[in-house]
């Protein structure tokens, strides 16, 4: 099966080539946010919006006027144009906002180029970009399939990353002749139905101690600035400690990412039907009391990264409604019980006299309700 696929690596540019990453980002955010302003112009003149080609052949003559866009890759200002009518589509088929002017003050700064004629190619431990030339990565895997398209990154942390969108044929993987239920928790990241319980790493929480020293010492050299009438973009010692900050954040964001993939990935090779909850994660966030540990356990990225895994290799995601009673329900005789409060941890069934495990009963009252729905269909 043909799928896309990304593969992220680091780069590292020379101080030309940071310097035209630099140019090409903000030229593209420039065509950008000019053509954004004549696209909400025109459609409140006359109740429609400007178009892709009309756009693009503006594009042409907006070069002329502005010499410095001829210094970018082209691809990467066509891009930027496609992002926005792609942008202002999906407004009107009212699946997001409307897009909003683009800021050089945003904390993550990128750009966009298509492969063409084989302009984007891997060469040993380098990658051959538009414009760029020739930039050293950091290699770990090679890269399969047709490319489609680069992205260029640059962090807050000042680290520079690649994205290359390509197109390959993906293999199912062998069936496993097992099906897993999975409960997600916060104590534990994610009960199994075997018995299993995957430890909840609580990155932030773990690094939080930190974080706080790191974002006060920040605070401290804004306000200096401040005091000493300072742009804070010309604040050497607050952009230096806003870099320290984002590196921190930025570690405990690999280190979560790290962990969902190998999870998501054991899951998906042993297992050849997933069944888990459909988790209503933004009503849950609204409760003040778990928001943070909602947001560290990432429930959403996980369940994300299960289903296109399983697209990939053949695998089934069966996804139970959030009203069913997984936690009420006795696993071994079907008994629902009471209502019971987060603070059960385990309780034994007055009927058939078992005794539960709170999130393991729940997980195997989930595969069992997951493969009732399947049969059903």
């Amino acid at each position: 099966m043909l799928v896309k696929k990304a593969y992220k690596f680091r780069i590292y540019p020379s101080k030309e080539q940071e310097t035209l990453i630099a140019k090409t980002i903000g030229c593209s955010r420039f065509v950008f946010n000019r053509f954004l302003g004549q696209w909400n112009d025109t459609y409140k003149e006359t109740g429609k919006g400007l178009t892709y080609p009309s756009c693009s052949a503006q594009l042409t003559q907006l070069k002329k006027e502005f010499v410095w866009l001829k210094e970018v890759d082209s691809t990467a200002l066509q891009s930027s144009l496609k992002n926005l009518a792609d942008s202002y589509t999906r407004f009107f088929k009212k699946q997001t906002k409307a897009p909003r002017f683009k800021s050089k003050k945003n904390q993550v700064q990128s750009y966009t180029t298509k492969e063409t004629n084989h302009n984007i190619a891997m060469v040993d431990n380098k990658i051959k970009l538009p414009k760029l030339g020739l930039v050293r990565l950091a290699k770990s895997r090679d890269v399969h399939g047709r490319i489609l398209n680069a992205t260029v990154r640059r962090n807050p942390s000042g680290k520079y990353f690649v994205s290359i969108l390509t197109e390959t044929d993906v293999q199912p993987l062998k069936k496993a002749d097992s099906s897993i239920g999975i409960d997600l928790g916060i104590a534990d990241f994610a009960v199994l139905s075997d018995g299993r319980k995957m430890d909840n790493h609580t990155f932030t929480a773990k690094m939080e101690k930190r974080l706080k020293r790191e974002q006060r010492k920040l605070s401290r050299r804004a306000l200096n600035a401040k005091n000493n009438d300072i742009n804070l973009l010309d604040a050497k010692n607050y952009q230096k400690q806003k870099r320290k900050v984002a590196r921190l954040h930025e570690r405990v964001r690999n280190q979560r990412d790290d962990f969902l993939h190998k999870l998501s990935t054991d899951i998906i090779k042993n297992h050849d039907m997933i069944c888990i909850e459909d988790l209503n994660t933004k009503g849950m966030l609204r409760n003040h009391k778990l928001a943070k540990s909602i947001s560290d356990v990432s429930w959403s990225a996980f369940v994300s990264k299960l289903e296109y895994k399983a697209k990939w290799y053949g695998k089934t995601i069966l996804k139970i409604s959030r009203w069913f009673p997984s936690s009420q329900i006795c696993s071994h005789c079907g008994h629902q019980d009471g209502k019971k409060s987060l603070e059960i941890r385990d309780w034994t069934c007055p009927i058939c006299h078992k005794h539960h495990d709170r999130d393991i009963n729940a997980s195997q009252n989930i595969l069992a309700e997951g493969l009732r729905t399947f049969h059903l269909a």
